[in-house]
């Protein structure tokens, strides 16, 4: 049973819901028909404890829907499209997700566990609707710290080309002015043909040991 008593929501000098007293029984089934602007959205919000009543209150089954989230295990409800997620904290709604999927909290909460470093620890444990986060400033962050991340695998990537055009290679290429080790080893795997840039006797070394596939007399 749902009892509507005495709720008021004002938006500035407009009025958008007063209702004195309404029950909606078990097995009722009620329709809302209005203009745009009448009310019945903000009516569901409230009913859903999405929005602050002014006054009043909204009880489900005995329970104050402002003062506990007990009536959400007994309670579902579609509005629009992608408008409850905006009203969920990001537990909730990982758990709501777990829960289609038939996993228990536990088992969402070791799945998000590889994703921490991407939360910055700003998402979880703050109680926080999804709606009211910046979604610019995460975005942000998330991208500093992947570029960060990416720069530390850059700077380990050449430095392996580095030992490798060094000790293993040895190129003449790199006596050319302005001839980087990043660009020298693009040159050197583009053209494919060893021989101009390694000592003869090193080039057939070379050979017996490069796979088919990149065999530069293939």
């Amino acid at each position: 049973m749902i009892t509507i008593d005495k709720l008021k929501k004002n938006f500035g000098e407009k009025v958008a819901v007063d209702i004195e007293h309404y029950e909606i029984n078990q097995g009722d089934m009620l329709g809302l028909v209005g203009n745009n602007g009448a009310g019945k959205t903000t009516l569901f919000r409230l009913m859903l404890d999405l929005l602050k009543a002014d006054d009043g209150k909204v009880i489900i089954n005995d329970i104050d829907v402002s003062q506990s989230e007990d009536w959400k295990s007994i309670t579902g409800a579609f509005i629009d499209d992608g408008f409850l997620i905006d009203y969920l904290t990001p537990e909730e709604y990982f758990y709501f997700i777990g829960k289609m999927y038939g996993l228990k909290k536990e088992e969402v909460d070791e799945r998000l566990i590889p994703f921490e470093r991407f939360m910055s620890g700003e998402v979880i444990g703050h109680k926080k609707l999804i709606r009211n986060y910046s979604a610019k400033s995460l975005k942000l962050k998330h991208t500093i710290k992947l570029i960060r991340e990416l720069a530390i695998e850059i700077d380990e990537i050449e430095a392996a080309i580095k030992r490798i055009m060094d000790e293993e290679i040895q190129s003449p290429i790199f006596t050319i002015p302005g001839i980087s080790y990043r660009m020298g080893a693009m040159i050197i795997a583009e053209i494919g043909d060893f021989s101009r840039f390694i000592p003869q006797i090193r080039y057939s070394h070379m050979q017996e040991c490069l796979p088919p596939l990149i065999n530069p007399d293939s």
